[in-house]
């Protein structure tokens, strides 16, 4: 590409960023079907089963680096489903906090092998994986003004 080198599609990062991306996705979504969730669906599980007590729908969304928007949907169709349930906070009417039921707890047992699962197919060496997850944490914190992490 004559004058324009920084154009080529081969030097730009974001095209395997989203074709990995892509590729990530659609293996878990082929581990979850297996026991009904969705990757969103496992994303929210996975916040909140790493919380100690319920999440605000706003602490969720930043977990996630989702907009209540696309939370709040995701989040009513878990609790229709039985996994979630959502209460106002008794000392903050505003918000709204998310708690697992016990089928969602349950779900747990069923799900605790799909990262390995999905780490076999990936190629890479533990350590390998959590450099990948560093360096993608750093481009996260830089794109969304945090800076980058420390530690």
């Amino acid at each position: 590409m004559d004058g324009y080198p920084q154009l080529a599609l081969d030097q730009q990062i974001c095209l395997p960023l989203y074709a990995a991306s892509r590729a990530v996705t659609r293996r878990y979504a082929e581990l979850l079907v297996e026991v009904g969730l969705t990757y969103p669906q496992y994303l929210t599980l996975l916040a909140l089963w790493d919380s100690a007590e319920p999440l605000s729908v706003r602490d969720l969304g930043a977990r996630l680096h989702l907009d209540s928007g696309t939370l709040t949907p995701l989040l009513k169709r878990m609790e229709t489903s039985g996994l979630v349930e959502r209460v106002r906070d008794g000392r903050d009417e505003r918000r709204v906090l998310v708690s697992v039921t016990d089928e969602g707890w349950h779900l747990r047992d069923r799900v605790a092998d799909v990262p390995q699962r999905l780490a076999g197919g990936m190629g890479m060496t533990e350590e390998q994986a959590r450099s990948l997850r560093s360096l993608l944490d750093t481009v996260i914190d830089a794109l969304e003004g945090e800076g980058p992490r420390t530690g």
